[in-house]
């Protein structure tokens, strides 16, 4: 049975730092991408940064370029998400994917795969 698990969320002041993982189980990912999605109160969930299955490639919502890097590590089945210069705008249950393909029209998308629980991660001002 696959599971996916998000752990690392937590409260911040902004300008800090939180570094999630995500850690699957079950079976093997290393050929799939892996990925990040978020959703804030009372807003849709949102992409926020894949990393193809080579990891050679990585992509990210206009948001947070240059403030988050998305990594891997397939020894472990992990994907990470270091998140710095945190504003309030961040705060959002953050959901993990394995087993997903990236797509792009526009726009950055997941498509397929298995869904984490999520984690919460709360700036404050």
């Amino acid at each position: 049975q696959v599971q996916v698990a998000e752990s690392g969320g937590g409260l911040v002041q902004a300008g800090g730092s939180l570094r999630l993982s995500c850690a699957a189980s079950g079976r093997s990912f290393s050929s799939y991408d892996r990925g990040w999605y978020r959703q804030a109160p009372g807003k849709e969930r949102e992409f926020v940064a894949s990393i193809s299955w080579s990891g050679g490639a990585t992509f990210y919502q206009d948001s947070v370029k240059g403030r988050f890097t998305i990594s891997r590590d397939d020894a472990k089945n992990t994907v990470y998400l270091q998140m710095r210069s945190l504003k309030p705008e961040d705060t959002a249950i953050y959901y993990c994917n394995a087993g997903g393909s990236t797509y792009y029209n526009g726009s950055y998308w997941l498509e397929g795969g298995y869904w984490g629980q999520g984690t919460q991660v709360t700036v404050s001002s």
